[in-house]
C-alpha cells in the first residue's frame, strides 16, 4: 500500500487507519513518504517522526493528532452536589452517576464527556424535554450560556429519585 492510499483510507475512519498502519508497518519506502509527508506538515518533529508508529504517523498526515489524545471513554462520577438552582446538597446516586438536582431536575455543563468534568462553560443546564425510551424517562438539558443540549435517564430507582411531580411538570411542558 501507497502513503496517499494509506492516507485516503485513514481518512474513512479508525478502522481503516489502523488497517493502513498494518500494511504500511513493513514497507520501509512507503513508511518514508509518510514521514516526509507529516514533516511537511509539522517541521518540528523532523527528528522524532521516522521512530513514530506507522499509525501515529498516519494521525499526523490526517492532522489529527490532537483528536487523537481526548478521551470517548465515560468516566463515572457519582459524587454529592450542591444545586445551583435550589441550592439543595444532592446526595449521591449509590448505584450509577448522579449529574442533575432530584428536586428542580437542574444540571450543570460540567462534561464534554460524561464524567470528564473538562467544560469550560459551567453554566446551569435547564431540563427541557422529557421522553421515554423502553423503561426509562430521558431528560433533555439545555444549557443556558452555550444552548448545548445533552440527554440523561431520570434517576427512578435510588435512594433519592428524581421528583415525580417535577418529571410531570416537565413531560406536561414537552411537546410531542
Amino acid at each position: 500500500m501507497r502513503a496517499d492510499a494509506a492516507v485516503a483510507a485513514a481518512r474513512r475512519g479508525r478502522g481503516p487507519l489502523k488497517r493502513a498502519a498494518e500494511a504500511l508497518r513493513d514497507d520501509a519506502e512507503a513508511r518514508a513518504a509518510l514521514v516526509n509527508r507529516v514533516v511537511a506538515v509539522s517541521p518540528d518533529v523532523v527528528e522524532e517522526a521516522s521512530e513514530w508508529p506507522t499509525k501515529r504517523l498516519l494521525r499526523w498526515a490526517l492532522d489529527r493528532s490532537d483528536a487523537a489524545q481526548v478521551t470517548r471513554t465515560l468516566t463515572a462520577r457519582d459524587e454529592a452536589f450542591v444545586c445551583v438552582r435550589c441550592g439543595r446538597d444532592v446526595p449521591p446516586a449509590g448505584r450509577t452517576a448522579r449529574d442533575h438536582c432530584p428536586w428542580c431536575l437542574t444540571s450543570r455543563h460540567l462534561d464534554v464527556v460524561p464524567g470528564d468534568r473538562a467544560s469550560t462553560c459551567q453554566a446551569p443546564m435547564r431540563a427541557v424535554g422529557l421522553e421515554v425510551r423502553g423503561a426509562d424517562l430521558v431528560i433533555t438539558y439545555r444549557c443556558e450560556a452555550c444552548a448545548a443540549t445533552f440527554r440523561v435517564r431520570a434517576l427512578q430507582d435510588v435512594a433519592v429519585p428524581d421528583d415525580p411531580a417535577a418529571l410531570r411538570a416537565l413531560s406536561a411542558r414537552t411537546p410531542t
